[in-house]
């Protein structure tokens, strides 16, 4: 399955989910004093950047190293997206799928990793950089762009709460499940079909 840059921007956007994760977003960063919201949501976006950064251009010593092949990439990523896209679409606004430590200022966890940099991130720039390494900038920039709509999400995320409400979220929040359910599908079947094919 071969993405544009448009389509890798919104695969990540899906997968980031910054919509879907303001109730996380929310109680977190209410115990950051306000003067220090908007460094620290840099600071967290920065690290899950790094992060997704460093899993994009390791990506093909990763494979070689742990003798796997794009085929079973392909299909593991859509199979790690289906459940987080499933997850999406049943889930309730007041779940949390991750604890903070209550009145301590978030570093590394759980904002930058596992929430923003979490395993389904790290599947898909993974994937895109092993499955197309010559357009390693397009992926790049579509990381960078998704990057800065969750930094966005996250120093605007109690006024973007309370502008859309809690039913217009959950609402988008499963709009974008279905969506990325589509492209789950579609890569674990692109992955099925070369194996079977074989490099098509």
């Amino acid at each position: 399955m071969d993405h544009s840059f448009l389509s890798a921007f919104i695969l990540l956007l899906l997968v980031l989910d910054p919509l879907g994760s303001l109730p996380i977003f929310i109680p977190i960063m209410r115990s950051v004093p306000r003067e220090r919201r908007v460094r620290v949501a840099l600071r967290e976006v920065g690290i899950a950047f790094s992060v997704l950064l460093a899993f994009m251009f390791l990506g093909d010593a990763f494979l070689r190293v742990m003798h796997l092949s794009e085929r079973s990439l392909e299909v593991a990523g859509g199979v790690i997206l289906l459940i987080i896209a499933i997850r999406m679409i049943f889930s309730t606004m007041s779940e949390s799928a991750y604890g903070a430590e209550p009145g301590k200022e978030p570093l590394i966890f759980p904002l930058a990793v596992p929430l923003l940099a979490g395993p389904s991130a790290m599947a898909t720039v993974l994937l895109l950089a092993s499955r197309q390494p010559d357009r390693i900038w397009d992926w790049i920039g579509a990381l960078t762009a998704a990057m800065v709509v969750s930094f966005l999400a996250l120093t605007l995320a109690d006024r973007i709460r309370k502008l859309l409400g809690d039913s217009v979220v959950s609402a988008l929040e499963k709009l974008m499940g279905l969506v990325l359910t589509a492209i789950a599908v579609e890569m674990v079947l692109a992955g099925l079909k070369r194996y079977f094919v074989g490099g098509l």
